[in-house]
């Protein structure tokens, strides 16, 4: 079987990371990166720590609005789907390269298989959240990371085959994760201690692009009362300095604020941390995945179980809120919410299927 799976950003690497590897034993992977996240240091980062296959073919395509940043990964996907004639094509999430990846495939007659189908935060002002619907109503196969993702999908009524396999992030943060916590380096390189020290990511258009949001991120930030390491992500960097506040962030001893890390530097802080403060979905699971309280600069999120169990809650960017969520004890206990670290090879189970309804 010839599958074509298509990334675009750093957590579709590490989702590939575990899909890969079972994928290329049983079947013929051609792996295509659209660009979407063009840091080319980082890109070879992930291709080395997580082992991830080097894409067969690069893109290009990145900046600019998510209506034109689609439209050119559209034009640029089409004949690589002509070309590669695969069976089936695999996209990651709920990016604009999810997005193009699916509909390309479709309009190919090429059947999607969707991995992380089903998520759901209900906030149809997000760009994620919109892919992430428009690609599960076109996907023949819907690879669920949970119970809830399942019961979103069955009460939608797609049309695709849905299966729940796990969360294939499980399988990463397995791999990972025990080697991360014996990397104290970037610890040092930060002059942060275990236990005592915040994780924050910031990066969604809704926090950043939005001046009065900005204000309140810089002021949320500036007001920890713990130490905190911020990798900034390039799209917050370029809002903070044309808004002349990054200069807030910098002048601030207890702020760490770095350029983005690699991987394992970035898991081993999440490891060690007192909390990860994030607006990322991505990194709200790999939290719970690392028995990490959760402070989502959000007013909801697609992670609901999470919330549940009382890992992480929802503080916005209310700053009252999340000085409060900081000084809360961690709960007790910490069910299995996302499978048992083997959604890679379920989904690699799951992909013949889909041969054989076309033939």
């Amino acid at each position: 079987m010839r599958v074509l799976s298509i990334i675009g950003n750093r957590p579709q690497f590490v989702k590939a990371a575990a899909v890969s590897r079972p994928l290329r034993r049983e079947h013929d992977e051609v792996l295509v990166h659209t660009g979407q996240h063009h840091d080319d240091e980082l890109s070879r980062v992930f291709v080395e720590e997580l082992d991830v296959p080097p894409p067969e073919r690069e893109l290009g395509v990145h900046s600019g609005s998510n209506a034109s940043q689609t439209s050119r990964m559209l034009a640029r996907l089409e004949p690589v789907v002509s070309e590669v004639r695969p069976d089936a094509v695999l996209v990651y999430g709920d990016t604009n390269s999810t997005l193009a990846g699916g509909i390309v495939a479709a309009q190919s007659g090429v059947p999607v298989a969707h991995v992380e189908a089903g998520m759901r935060s209900f906030d149809h002002a997000m760009p994620e959240e919109l892919n992430r619907v428009l690609v599960d109503h076109l996907s023949a196969l819907l690879l669920c990371s949970s119970e809830p993702a399942v019961e979103n999908l069955r009460r939608e009524g797609v049309a695709g085959r849905v299966e729940l396999v796990g969360d294939v992030m499980v399988d990463v943060a397995k791999l990972i994760q025990p080697r991360a916590r014996e990397r104290t380096e970037a610890l040092e390189r930060f002059s942060v201690h275990s236990g005592d020290y915040a994780l924050v990511t910031a990066h969604r258009a809704g926090n950043v692009d939005d001046p009065e949001r900005l204000h309140a991120l810089v002021d949320l930030l500036t007001g920890l009362p713990l130490p905190a390491v911020l990798p900034l992500h390039p799209r917050t960097r370029a809002r903070l300095e044309a808004a002349g506040l990054l200069g807030r962030l910098l002048e601030r001893d207890a702020l760490r604020v770095a350029p983005p890390l690699g991987y394992l530097d970035f898991t081993a802080l999440l490891c060690h941390a007192h909390a990860v403060l994030t607006d990322s979905g991505g990194v709200q699971k790999e939290a719970y995945l690392a028995g990490v309280r959760c402070l989502t600069l959000r007013d909801r999120t697609e992670w609901t179980e999470t919330i549940a169990t009382g890992w992480n809650v929802l503080v916005d960017l209310d700053r009252e809120a999340a000085l409060a969520a900081l000084g809360r004890p961690a709960p007790n206990g910490r069910p299995l919410l996302y499978g048992d670290g083997r959604a890679g090879e379920r989904v690699v189970a799951a992909l013949p299927t889909l041969r054989l309804a076309a033939g």
